[in-house]
């Protein structure tokens, strides 16, 4: 019986939304288990901390600017992936937008477009121009973080949670059009945690009590309590797992 391996060492592991919290945390991971991680977020200089981190860490990561619900600096990310590396290994589609806390009759045009251009079509093309550069390679693994309200809407998150939906059915998709070319495609479903994205939920005593009551667990999550499940899906350990759509939310789908 061969040895389960997690390292990543020789591997170009692509993370977007790297500046803070869930991204942060998988990106430190990625590279503590050997992979040269390209950190993106929309200003490089919100980066450079990650990058220090990492590079106290022993590790190794370059920092590239990208708003990925725009498809000139997606094309342009990988312009600059492809002349310094070659290939790309790993894809985390991690960066994500919730403009609006509210009822979905209160949204306009701008909300619906500016979410669904970051939490969809962005990752959507993301892929397109990762899998190419895998399959001219040896292949690869994309893991787009979702959420468990794409199985679950949350309430006055009515519009996060379609795009986080449409995330997972994405996902599947292209899991079965992409095993063929040994590109694994998986998701992550993270329930409450921790990050500046959720300090409306955390930071409101009356919400929050009602959301942790849905926890079994009783608490809310950290984000390096994501990171480990994303290194599982990305390395050789999940050889036989794609289109998955792993929870990790202190039971609260339970």
């Amino acid at each position: 019986m061969e040895k389960i391996d997690f390292r990543l060492d020789g591997k170009v592991a692509l993370v977007t939304g790297a500046s803070r919290g869930i991204g942060e945390a998988i990106a430190v991971t990625l590279a503590d288990y050997g992979a040269e991680v390209v950190l993106v977020s929309r200003k490089e200089d919100a980066l450079k901390s990650v990058a220090d981190k990492i590079a106290s860490r022993g590790g190794k990561a370059w920092t590239l600017p990208c708003h990925v619900g725009k498809i000139d600096q997606i094309e342009g990310l990988f312009r600059a992936i492809q002349d310094r590396y070659g290939k790309l290994d790993i894809l985390i589609n991690n960066a994500a937008t919730n403009p609006y806390f509210g009822e979905m009759l209160g949204a306009d045009e701008g909300i619906w477009d500016k979410t669904f251009d970051v939490n969809l079509k962005g990752p959507f093309f993301m892929i397109k121009y990762a899998a190419k550069l895998m399959i001219e390679g040896s292949g690869g693994s994309i893991v787009n973080v979702s959420s468990i309200n794409g199985i679950k809407p949350a309430p006055f998150q009515g519009i996060y949670s379609i795009t986080k939906a449409g995330l997972i059915s994405m996902t599947q998709a292209f899991a079965k059009e992409l095993a063929t070319r040994n590109i694994r495609v998986n998701a992550l479903l993270p329930g409450l945690v921790e990050t500046n994205f959720s300090k409306a939920i955390i930071e409101n005593e009356m919400i929050y009590d009602y959301a942790v009551k849905m926890i079994p667990m009783g608490r809310h999550g950290q984000p390096m309590e994501i990171a480990g499940a994303v290194l599982y899906l990305v390395s050789d350990a999940a050889p036989f797992t794609t289109g998955a759509c792993l929870v990790v939310d202190g039971g609260a789908l339970a």
